[in-house]
C-alpha cells in the first residue's frame, strides 16, 4: 500500500526544490549569484544574545557583513571585535535597513512590536526567524503561537517579508562548539514557502557550519518547534530525516 502521507511529504519537498532552482536561475541575480559561489551577503542581526552572536559570529567567519544590533549597542564591542573586520553593530532599526537577509534572535513576547516596528523596513527581504515561544517567559501569546505553529504565527507579525523557519531547533551551545565539525554535521530543519527564500536559508546553514534539512512549507515548521522530539537533539542530518520521516 502506498503511504500516501509520506508521498506527499515527498512531494512537497522536491516541489520546493524545483522552484528554488527555478527561482534562482531566473530571478534576483544576487541571489542567485551568492546561492551558486558563496557571494557575501549583508546579513543585519535583531537580537544579539546568546544565539544571535553565536550564529552571526558563524556568518562573519564566512565571509558575509554581518550587524548586530541591539537597543544598547554600544554593549556590543565585544561581540563584533570577535567577528572581526566583517561585523559592525547598529540599533534594530539600523540592521533592519542594512540586510538582504534578517535573522530574527529576540525572546518571542517582543515578536509583536519588533513586527509592528520594523516589518516595513524588512519588506521583500529575507528574513530568517530562530525565535522560541516559551510560556513561562512570554506568556499566553506563547502557547498561542506553539498551537498555531511558530513560523505561522511569525509571518503574521512580519507581512510582506519572505520569512524562513530555521537555527530555531540548535543550541547556542552547539553553534559555538560544534559547527563544521568533523564527520557528519549536525543538521537544521528548515521550512518556508518561498522558494528561492528556503534556498538562500539552506545556504546560510551551509555555511554556519551545519546541514540544512527542508522540511517543507512554513506550516510544516511546526514539527521542529520547541518541545517537539527532533528540538535540540544535535541530531546529524539522516538521524532528522528519518525522525522526521523524510526521504534520506
Amino acid at each position: 500500500m502506498v503511504d500516501r502521507k509520506f508521498s506527499r511529504r515527498r512531494f512537497n519537498r522536491t516541489a520546493l526544490q524545483l522552484a528554488a532552482a527555478t527561482f534562482l536561475s531566473l530571478h534576483l541575480p544576487g541571489f542567485a549569484a551568492f546561492a551558486q559561489s558563496g557571494a557575501p551577503l549583508r546579513i543585519g542581526i535583531i537580537g544579539s544574545g546568546r544565539i544571535g552572536g553565536a550564529i552571526g559570529l558563524r556568518w562573519a567567519e564566512a565571509g558575509h557583513q554581518v550587524m548586530f544590533s541591539s537597543r544598547n549597542p554600544d554593549q556590543l564591542t565585544e561581540l563584533v571585535a570577535a567577528a572581526g573586520g566583517n561585523a559592525s553593530s547598529g540599533y534594530p532599526q539600523d540592521a533592519a535597513s542594512f540586510g538582504d537577509v534578517i535573522l530574527l534572535a529576540v525572546p518571542y513576547g517582543a515578536m509583536p512590536q519588533v513586527g509592528a516596528d520594523y516589518a516595513g523596513l524588512m519588506a521583500g527581504k529575507i528574513v530568517i526567524d530562530c525565535t522560541n515561544p516559551r510560556a513561562d517567559r512570554d506568556g499566553p501569546m506563547a502557547d498561542e503561537a506553539i498551537s498555531q505553529g511558530t513560523g505561522i504565527a511569525s509571518a503574521a507579525y512580519f507581512p510582506g517579508t519572505r520569512l524562513v523557519r530555521a537555527f530555531n531547533a540548535v543550541s547556542f551551545t552547539m553553534v559555538e562548539d560544534e559547527a563544521h565539525r568533523d564527520g557528519e554535521l549536525i543538521g537544521i530543519p528548515v521550512a518556508g514557502d518561498d522558494a528561492e527564500a528556503v534556498a538562500v536559508a539552506e545556504q546560510l546553514v551551509r555555511d554556519a557550519g551545519f546541514e540544512p534539512v527542508l522540511v517543507g512549507d512554513l506550516t510544516s515548521g511546526r514539527r521542529f518547534d520547541r518541545g517537539t522530539p527532533v528540538y535540540v537533539r544535535g541530531m546529524t542530518a539522516a538521524q532528522l530525516r528519518e525522525a522526521l520521516d523524510l526521504p534520506q
